[in-house]
């Protein structure tokens, strides 16, 4: 027997009550939205906040691009296209230019969105004060009065220990002035993505039940100190094995013949592109 499913999967209803809370998060910047997440056909933990929030927006016309740290084909990202096409019918591309709505996992992707597309951050822990702060109650009273001192804190005692701050990823953001913002796993690196953005981007956490967004035009800004400043992962004079591209987020590629250390596009459908344009 056949099932059938209602359009993107959900009923309206649970679409509008997605939609309402995202509609408040873009309302108030980097602020944690609460929402009522679904049982979904993938586990929790496998990016169902940001699922939840694709087919609550997904429209007929829509052309949908999903990648998973960069790429296109890892496991988490084929099943969500193929959920997404099956409940949807729309179009499926690996055009970073071409998609309207753009789903990921750790990686903002290298191409510069553009006006009018949408980007949907996979969450796995929304709140930036957890780290320090167990109780929700208490975080929530933190954004409430703007006290921020425990994330510096964790900063600064990353400098005191390791002499730099060693967030690898998911380094905390002030958004907009106001709230302090978890920017989902994303590698230092893309960070500065977020600032000024002329796409919407929204971050949702299904286990934890959160959506919050950077609507386009807000500004982002890493928290650092004035005299140890906020810095990317280094990848000055490297360039990609494969299509020669110097600026972009790289993978290192351990040779094991020659024990040499090459470096990779991370985004492979950039990578691709530019292969295809060397070419002609």
């Amino acid at each position: 027997m056949r099932m059938k499913y209602q359009f993107a999967f959900f009923d309206e209803g649970s679409k509008r009550e997605i939609r309402r809370a995202t509609l408040k998060a873009v309302a108030i910047p980097g602020y944690q939205v609460p929402f009522a997440s679904r049982e979904m056909p993938i586990a929790r933990g496998w990016g169902t906040g940001g699922l939840q929030l694709t087919l609550s927006l997904v429209g007929k016309d829509d052309r949908l691009k999903v990648i998973d740290q960069g790429s296109d084909e890892s496991v988490n990202a084929v099943n969500i296209k193929e959920l997404i096409g099956k409940t949807t019918g729309i179009a499926i591309t690996e055009e970073t230019g071409e998609a309207t709505l753009i789903q990921s996992r750790h990686r903002i992707p290298e191409i510069p969105l553009h006006a009018g597309q949408i980007l949907v951050l996979q969450v796995p822990l929304p709140e930036p004060l957890r780290y320090f702060e167990p109780s929700e109650y208490e975080t929530k009273k933190l954004h409430a009065e703007q006290e921020y001192s425990g994330a510096w804190l964790m900063l600064f005692e990353q400098i005191m220990k390791y002499g730099h701050m060693s967030t690898g990823a998911d380094h905390p953001v002030l958004v907009h002035k106001r709230y302090v913002m978890a920017p989902s796993p994303i590698p230092r690196f893309d960070n500065s993505k977020l600032n000024d953005s002329e796409a919407l981007i929204l971050l949702g956490a299904g286990r934890e039940k959160k959506i919050y967004a950077v609507p386009p035009h807000t500004e982002v800004v890493s928290l650092d100190f004035e005299d140890f400043p906020f810095v990317v992962e280094p990848f000055q004079g490297v360039s990609c094995r494969l299509c020669g591209a110097r600026g972009v987020y790289m993978d290192e590629v351990h040779d094991e013949e020659t024990g040499e250390t090459l470096y990779q596009c991370n985004d492979t459908s950039y990578c691709l592109q530019r292969l295809n344009e060397k070419r002609g």
